[in-house]
């Protein structure tokens, strides 16, 4: 009777796709752990906005036409710790009831961590024309001497923590300051909402 020799186990061959998964997989672990232990030493804070102070002068509005220049003193606050910006682009426009009355840009600047930056922006307005109900509500509300204009940033922003610096975002700031017409000021300071 023929005796039957145990043949020696084989070892499975790895599979090299199953070793590509794990490698992969690994690496993105790794990569989401660094970005969860950078977020919580950096703790990134949003940035604060508002509008300090504002007039406007040659004021003239006529047959749904507007003409005047705006002034703005815009304050930047960075409340973070480890966290500057380059600041690329700004546009602005002043508006009033979603019509555009007025377009501005600012000059590029960096602000560093815990940095107070004020800037001005000036609007000029040329013989711009409101559709008639837009100049109705403008002159309903003038009447009652006070005004609220809308104030629309737009920047090209990136991160600097260390020596790292981020791809572009964008940054939206909105204001919405109240105009006094009789002194031709806004009443206060006027916060913004900011989205990132």
């Amino acid at each position: 009777m023929p005796t039957s020799t145990p043949r020696p186990s084989q070892r499975p061959a790895s599979n090299p796709i199953r070793l590509i998964g794990i490698i992969l997989l690994a690496i993105v672990v790794l990569l989401g752990l660094a970005v969860l232990i950078t977020w919580l030493v950096v703790k990134p804070k949003r940035l604060v906005y508002t509008i300090e102070n504002s007039s406007v002068k040659d004021y003239n509005f006529t047959n749904d036409h507007l003409s005047g220049t705006f002034d703005f003193t815009v304050r930047s606050y960075n409340p973070n710790k480890r966290v500057s910006f380059y600041y690329d682009s700004i546009e602005a426009t002043v508006n009033y009831n979603d019509q555009t009355l007025a377009f501005s840009t600012v000059e590029p600047f960096y602000q560093r961590h815990r940095n107070v930056t004020r800037f001005n922006v000036e609007f000029v307005a040329k013989n711009t024309a409101l559709p008639s109900f837009v100049a109705k509500d403008f002159l309903l509300e003038k009447a009652t001497g006070k005004v609220q204009l809308d104030i629309w940033l737009k920047a090209r922003i990136r991160y600097k923590v260390g020596a790292w610096k981020s791809r572009h975002r964008t940054l939206r700031v909105s204001c919405s300051p109240v105009f006094e017409f009789n002194r031709f000021k806004n009443l206060k300071r006027t916060y913004c909402s900011t989205e990132l």
